[in-house]
């Protein structure tokens, strides 16, 4: 079988550790420039960078100064003690648009990102501009979808435990071959903490946004994944309803930030420009 390093398969956006006084450090990619700033929140068991490798340079080339994070327990993200709340996320996120005195920020939120960027908007709205929510829900709390994030927060507790052999069939499974992508993919998989992204994909099932989510003053744009079999599409649509914001489609599954890069980027950044051109409007209003 050939080896490859597991290199990233793009040039990645600088890496840097940033500490948040009463929050950690937490690693952060960022383009840099002068460009507007954007931050990007990744979804459940991902990093960073599995989520957002083919977004970083589609923004930054539209001139926007592009941020992203690792989320606790994720990628290279805060470790402690203390168990996986969505609502540490935000306050992390919050965090560090403070820590770098950027003033509010438009911030992308896509699957787990979402819940984030809802929570960000409502208790720390000094740090939000506009929200762009991909790919994600006001609720996860249909039988089906319980189900579907149960089975897959014990998979991924199992895997964690496991080495990466593991990592590398179950994407045979699915249709990866082994290649210099699958090989850094795994790489990444591999840096979360199992006991935290279980208690994530735990925290996803009790997270429900509906009885405030009307309320958040900040202009919004949903972009809805039109085949996800992971956050049905009538559950994203409600979320752009209840925000009062358009929804904007893509023809892909949960992974189109991957599998659907060219339309998903062309569609993420429309969106953005939505947002940035009601805000004043907001502002005024």
């Amino acid at each position: 079988m050939a080896e490859w390093p597991p290199e990233p398969p793009v040039p990645m956006p600088e890496g840097r550790v940033v500490h948040v006084k009463g929050r950690g450090e937490l690693f952060v990619r960022d383009t840099g420039g002068d460009g507007p700033p954007i931050l990007l929140l990744h979804g459940w068991m991902f990093s960073a960078d599995l989520n957002f490798w083919r977004t970083y340079a589609p923004l930054a080339e539209a001139g926007n100064r592009v941020l992203a994070i690792d989320h606790r327990g994720h990628g290279r993200g805060i470790r402690t003690h203390v168990p996986f709340r969505l609502g540490d996320c935000a306050a992390d996120a919050a965090g560090l648009i403070r820590q770098l005195d950027l003033g509010p920020v438009d911030v992308v939120g896509y699957s787990m990102g979402g819940p984030v960027a809802q929570l960000m908007a409502r208790d720390h709205p000094d740090t939000v501009a506009g929200l762009i929510l991909c790919a994600t829900s006001t609720q996860w709390k249909d039988l089906r979808q319980r189900a579907l994030w149960s089975s897959l927060a014990i998979i991924r507790l199992f895997l964690g435990l496991a080495p990466d052999v593991i990592w590398q069939r179950g994407l045979r499974l699915v249709g990866f071959p082994d290649s210099p992508i699958t090989t850094w993919t795994t790489s990444e998989l591999t840096r979360g903490s199992a006991v935290d992204l279980a208690e994530a994909g735990h925290e996803l099932q009790g997270y429900d946004s509906r009885p405030w989510i009307g309320d958040l003053d900040v202009p919004a744009a949903v972009i809805v994944t039109a085949r996800d079999a992971g956050v049905p599409p009538g559950h994203q649509r409600e979320l752009a309803r209840l925000l009062d914001a358009p929804a904007f489609e893509v023809d892909g599954d949960h992974g189109a930030a991957i599998s659907k890069a060219r339309e998903f980027n062309a569609t993420l950044i429309e969106a953005l420009a939505h947002v940035r051109t009601a805000a004043p409007a907001t502002a005024a209003a």
